[in-house]
């Protein structure tokens, strides 16, 4: 039942003989707990309108469109991050990089005044000039996209889960740039060769090479187990929570993957390597560095011209890329098989990984 309640207050008169004027306003006040909606109040300065919007509120509740957006009006953009930062994100296998994208978000937005506004208030004009400031700074088409989603789902998580009830999601506004930046570049043996020898870890050069014989990712290497590893039925399995799918799969080992599990001495269990994902990564960009010149001195010494590309933009990654496109110009596997390795769901990704030597092609056509 709504009830529209008069409010006298006081105000003072222009002019020489000044004075007070009494004047009126008017609160609508909502009752439907019975319904589970909180007591709701809106002041007036016309009964009329009062009772209207009283009027309108009722009929929403009783059909089931009234949205509360109370608790969005009052959540801030920089308070809804902390809050993502400490209860979602934990949740995540990639939390270390999720939280190293917060926390640029965090001071990117903060830099435009974006941290102070509530999320309800916030536009997708107000991201695309966040979208811009990333651009300028020359960050990545497909790092822009995976910082837009994550305050996407922030919004999405604030709405189901925060029960900010109609939120609107302005990141659906937002126009994303185009990701036109996968990588199609070849690792050479003699490359890889170069890395391992000039790291100073035995672990690092295993890692590098078991991850090209096998196309894992960093993080399913990370994760294997001794236990899953079945080195006479020349399986590794891996378990959902590990794979980018979560279904879990099994990956087929070949020889020379076999050769180096042997290599680092096999256990009945316990984890096969032990660092940190990001600690293979730095220490693959040290040893690269260290490669590329002692390459360049060899080259000088030996009074030759150094190849530009070598070990130049090398990244990790890309032995799982290597590792797939070695695999498909053999011609022993067909797409579906291909997929059963690399782990890949979604055929039009695999075809990213697959790049088959244009040189070899033209062999084979006559």
């Amino acid at each position: 039942m709504a009830t529209i309640v008069a409010l006298k207050y006081n105000t003072r008169s222009e002019g020489a003989k000044g004075g007070k004027k009494t004047r009126k306003k008017f609160k609508a006040i909502v009752r439907r707990a019975s319904l589970g909606v909180p007591l709701l109040t809106k002041t007036f300065t016309s009964e009329g309108d009062a009772a209207a919007w009283a009027r309108k509120t009722e009929s929403e509740i009783e059909r089931g469109l009234w949205l509360d957006t109370g608790k969005a009006s009052s959540t801030r953009l920089g308070e809804a991050l902390a809050t993502y930062k400490t209860e979602v994100t934990p949740r995540k296998r990639s939390a270390s990089s999720e939280l190293s994208a917060l926390h640029i978000i965090e001071e990117d937005a903060g830099a435009l005044a974006l941290l102070d506004l509530a999320l309800p208030r916030l536009t997708g004009a107000d991201f695309a000039r966040l979208r811009d400031k990333w651009k300028r700074d020359g960050v990545k088409p497909s790092t822009i996209r995976r910082r837009m989603a994550i305050l996407s789902h922030l919004y999405t998580i604030a709405r189901k889960e925060w029960r900010m009830i109609g939120l609107h999601n302005p990141i659906g506004d937002v126009a994303l740039p185009r990701v036109a930046d996968a990588r199609s570049r070849r690792t050479s043996n003699d490359e890889v060769t170069a890395i391992c020898a000039a790291t100073e870890s035995k672990e690092l050069a295993d890692f590098l090479r078991l991850a090209l014989a096998t196309t894992m990712r960093r993080g399913e290497l990370h994760a294997l187990r001794w236990e899953n590893v079945d080195l006479d039925g020349r399986i590794a399995r891996l378990p959902p929570e590990v794979t980018k799918s979560l279904k879990g799969r099994n990956v087929p080992l070949s020889k020379t993957a076999i050769t180096v599990l042997k290599g680092i001495g096999p256990r009945k269990s316990g984890p096969v390597f032990h660092y940190d994902p990001h600690t293979y990564t730095r220490a693959w960009r040290r040893a690269a560095t260290r490669a590329r010149d002692q390459y360049l001195d060899d080259c000088e010494k030996r009074g030759v011209e150094p190849d530009p590309h070598f070990l130049v933009d090398a990244k990790l990654h890309d032995l799982r890329h290597e590792g797939a496109s070695r695999y498909a110009e053999k011609k022993k596997f067909n797409t579906l098989e291909l997929a059963a390795i690399t782990g890949h769901q979604d055929l039009r990704m695999l075809k990213r990984y697959v790049h088959p030597d244009a040189r070899e092609l033209a062999k084979r056509m006559g």
